[in-house]
């Protein structure tokens, strides 16, 4: 498989892409199978254990390999190319796990025990946020699940949607609300680490037949007085209380990256497919047509543009040189990836014809998948107010400067 940027890497981030590059090529031969089953692969997950792939950005000190944001940026945009579903659902584990480290978020008992129990047993953990009355978690709101006291710790009631990875989650880092106490008169938002298997949690089958990433397991999860211990009650914010920006951790950069992944797995497909596809009446590759040679030149560059912002994001990240406003900088990475893939998706289509609407091609499903990126946070609208408001504040600072 093609890998941009592997000129330019460490030895270690060598080691990296291609184990990455392993896997998604022993995905991607049963990614189309998937799809049109909506099939979630549960031996992508063993695959990953074993290789040591969901461990890679696991602290060492508790069984992983420490890896960064721009290893794993590397590696997710390689895996999203052979399957975009099990891309996302690592690129999930990342976000959450990453910007708990990095924050110091958890305590650091239960930071070890969750992470070392994942290093061992394999699986992998995710926010379980929206609920159907709730919309975007991002666009502020309370979810409505509830808790009451238990003996130890809190049993939990409710239902939450879009719970990407549900099949395979080891732990479900849920969103719930505390009654009311003396330190928060009004209740306090918290995430409680639910376990997966835990008695009363059942798992909906709502994704089958979606419009892209079929295999992700986007499933809705029930909670019927699922307990969880005191201890892991974590992120606890009094309701009323500011809550903590979204979108500002570089660990966000790596699910951009499968998007990427989609988009160049996409032009690889339509240059493979023009250099292979020979008309009767042409007697030569549709490569060799001008305006084929432009759109893969579109679709290039487009990834190229696209590629450069995240990579200099995930580099910023990792060396600290990060500005006040670099909230703006992942989102732009965001915004640019998830609407490249969107863009030479559509293109990729325009190359190879009535033959891109079949499953004969894997493009179809490329074009479906790319548009997932659309809705997932920061939206567009917020991404670019983020951005704009940035650039507002940078103008004002130099003209007072």
């Amino acid at each position: 498989m093609h890998m941009p940027g592997l000129h330019n890497a460490t030895q270690r981030q060598r080691e990296i892409m291609r184990r990455a590059d392993v896997l998604a090529a022993r995905f991607s031969e049963r990614a189309q199978v998937n799809d049109v089953a909506s099939i979630f692969p549960h031996e992508n997950y063993r695959a990953m254990h074993d290789s040591g792939y969901l461990r890679l950005a696991l602290p060492t000190d508790h069984g992983g390999e420490g890896a960064d944001v721009f290893d794993m940026v590397l590696a997710q945009e390689i895996l999203g190319r052979g399957d975009a579903s099990t891309a996302l659902v690592v690129g999930m584990m990342l976000s959450l796990l990453g910007r708990v480290i990095d924050a110091r978020a958890w305590p650091d008992a239960v930071l070890a025990d969750i992470c070392g129990t994942l290093a061992r047993e394999g699986g992998t953990i995710n926010n379980c946020v929206t609920e159907a009355e709730l919309g975007s978690i991002s666009r502020g709101g309370l979810p409505s699940m509830t808790a009451e006291r238990a003996d130890g710790g809190w049993r939990v009631t409710g239902r939450k949607i879009f719970v990407t990875g549900a099949p395979v989650l080891r732990f479900l880092a849920t969103a719930v609300v505390l009654p009311p106490s003396e330190t928060a008169p009004r209740g306090e938002l918290v995430s409680a680490i639910v376990e997966g298997g835990s008695t009363g949690l059942s798992i909906d089958d709502t994704w089958s037949g979606a419009l892209g990433l079929r295999g992700c397991g986007n499933q809705a999860v029930n909670y019927d007085g699922v307990f969880v211990p005191d201890a892991r009650i974590v992120e606890r914010i009094a309701v009323g209380a500011p809550r903590r920006a979204q979108g500002i951790s570089g660990w966000n950069l790596p699910l951009a990256a499968v998007y990427l992944g989609i988009g160049q797995a996409a032009c690889d497909a339509a240059a493979h497919y023009a250099n292979n596809r020979v008309p009767p009446a042409l007697g030569k590759p549709i490569a060799t047509a001008p305006h084929i040679q432009q759109w893969i030149g579109e679709m290039d560059v487009t990834l190229r543009a696209a590629r450069t912002v995240l990579h200099d994001a995930a580099r910023a990240w990792v060396t600290g040189d990060v500005p006040k406003d670099f909230g703006a900088s992942i989102a732009a990475a965001k915004y640019l990836c998830t609407n490249a893939a969107c863009t030479v998706t559509e293109t990729a289509l325009r190359v190879a014809g009535g033959f891109s609407m079949t499953r004969a091609l894997p493009l179809e499903r490329y074009f479906r998948d790319a548009r997932g990126g659309l809705f997932q946070p920061p939206q567009d609208d917020l991404a670019l107010g983020m951005i704009g408001r940035a650039a507002l504040e940078a103008e004002k600072a130099r003209a007072v400067g």
